[in-house]
């Protein structure tokens, strides 16, 4: 992903979710970021650019030893 498809990213998850996510580019990867609150990695951010919509997709999981 390109630098400001992050920031923006980073701004819109931190006003809807948490002050404390931030987006970070993945290495060897364009099409996805890291999301991580903290120092905590919690998923996975897709760009999805599919018959022209331009959307993004937040993958999460959640371990039941987490709960």
């Amino acid at each position: 992903m390109k630098p400001d498809e992050l920031k923006k990213l980073d701004a819109y998850l931190k006003r809807t979710l948490n002050p404390q996510i931030t987006v970070k580019a993945r290495p060897r990867k364009d099409d996805s970021a890291e999301v991580y609150v903290g120092d905590e990695f919690i998923g996975v951010i897709f760009r999805d650019d599919e018959d022209g919509d331009l959307s993004y997709n937040l993958s999460m999981a959640i371990l039941a030893e987490d709960l």
